[in-house]
């Protein structure tokens, strides 16, 4: 499983954060200050995938620990600030930054950059994920609902994972179609009501967690 360590002192943020990414299936560890992220970093930091840094954190800020991780790795590191300043951003990217993301921010946004810094460092982003007894296994080709193997074609694993890949994001069936499916398909979207009428019947009461979007397509959510 992708593990993240997430640094930031203010704890309603970083719990928040951290939900959305264990809801995307990733594992967290939270440091409430730098010198906190500090020892994690120095202790597990070869079990992690990905690091968020708040910026201005008390003691330690994020500067100075990205300053220390990059004595020591290359792992992928996104910022967390209220500063917006051109000059800000531009000192950031100097120390190491991968990313710069600016305070408020939509968790989605966030998730969405994760998952392009772990792709683009060529991170198995997709092997295993859980999700209220919902297990899902990408490289095993296995899904299994409370426990019990959930028998799916290869197109409706392929579905799944899809939506899995943007869960919270409502999905018109056009982009279902297109992305599972791909451009050269001559089907409709019909195609997309069926076997999601299929995958909820074979996922049971997980099946709940594929919700319809009147007039618009599909979404995965998980409730907490």
């Amino acid at each position: 499983m992708i593990k993240i360590l997430i640094a930031d002192d203010e704890e309603r943020m970083r719990r928040l954060v951290s939900d959305f990414l264990k809801r995307q299936g990733y594992s967290v560890v939270e440091a409430g200050d730098g010198k906190q992220a500090i020892e994690l970093f120095n202790t597990v930091g070869d079990t992690m995938s990905l690091i968020i840094l708040d910026v201005m954190m008390p003691g330690v800020d994020g500067w100075e620990v990205l300053r220390h991780i990059r004595l020591h790795s290359g792992l992928p590191v996104i910022m967390l600030t209220a500063k917006s300043t051109e000059a800000d951003e531009l000192f950031g990217f100097g120390l190491g930054a991968d990313e710069y993301i600016t305070k408020p921010f939509s968790p989605m946004i966030l998730i969405a950059r994760v998952q392009a810094l772990l792709k683009r460092y060529n991170v198995a982003t997709n092997e295993k994920r859980v999700y209220n007894g919902l297990q899902i296994d990408q490289s095993a080709h296995t899904v299994f609902s409370d426990g019990q193997e959930v028998e799916l074609t290869p197109k409706e694993f392929e579905l799944l994972v899809y939506l899995c890949d943007n869960v919270g994001i409502a999905l018109s069936r056009d982009k279902i179609l297109n992305s599972v499916w791909d451009y050269e398909y001559f089907g409709d979207a019909r195609t997309v009501d069926t076997h999601i009428k299929k995958l909820r019947l074979k996922l049971g009461k997980k099946g709940d967690y594929i919700q319809t979007i009147r007039g618009l397509g599909y979404k995965f959510e998980v409730d907490k």
